[in-house]
């Protein structure tokens, strides 16, 4: 196990797994996920099938550490909205896809985007409901539904602002926060009394 995870670290091994996951984001912009073959990816990369399955099992695997890359440093509604000091909030989610091309391919393939949403509730969902069912009276099957509408919301944003060319996304996401601000704020005002 700690021969594997030198081994991970191995700056060769970041390189080559950088250079395949480009690639497979690369083809995500061409090609539908089911589309996409190893043998793709190895003659995009000038590798051969043994240096992939060196690094990752499938394309599967691949997709999940493009996630994993994806959603890094990123955070839930509840801390984007609800943080008082926005110069010390973490990175929302629905920006760090605004602001970084790369990533795009994932909102535009029906398995990505799943995946996408899969991983985004494997990771932050059971805070979110928490946290929520604390500051109200929420059941933990609201609260779900809620987390569900906003991380589903924030895919079919991104994918509209994209298909329309939108360029203005901080007066988006202005306008969505103060929304969801006002009715979270509303919602526990009336739950309280």
């Amino acid at each position: 196990m700690r021969n594997q995870e030198v081994k991970k670290n191995d700056r060769r091994t970041q390189y080559t797994r950088k250079v395949i996951k480009e690639a497979f984001l690369n083809e995500l912009t061409q090609k539908k996920f089911g589309k996409i073959s190893v043998t793709g990816i190895c003659q995009i990369c000038e590798i051969n099938r043994g240096t992939f399955y060196l690094h990752y099992y499938d394309l599967d695997d691949v997709l999940d550490d493009v996630l994993n890359d994806a959603l890094a440093d990123t955070s839930d509604v509840l801390d984007q909205v609800l943080c008082p000091d926005k110069m010390n909030c973490t990175y929302p989610f629905c920006e760090k896809m605004q602001s970084n091309q790369e990533f795009r391919p994932l909102f535009f393939d029906e398995i990505a985007a799943s995946r996408l949403i899969g991983k985004m509730s494997n990771l932050a969902k059971e805070d979110f409901v928490i946290r929520l069912m604390q500051s109200s009276i929420l059941t933990y099957e609201q609260a779900e539904a809620i987390f569900y509408f906003q991380i589903n919301g924030c895919l079919t944003i991104n994918q509209m602002m994209f298909k329309n060319h939108c360029t203005d996304w901080k007066k988006i996401q202005q306008t969505i926060d103060g929304f969801l601000r006002a009715g979270i704020q509303a919602f526990l005002d009336t739950e309280r009394t």
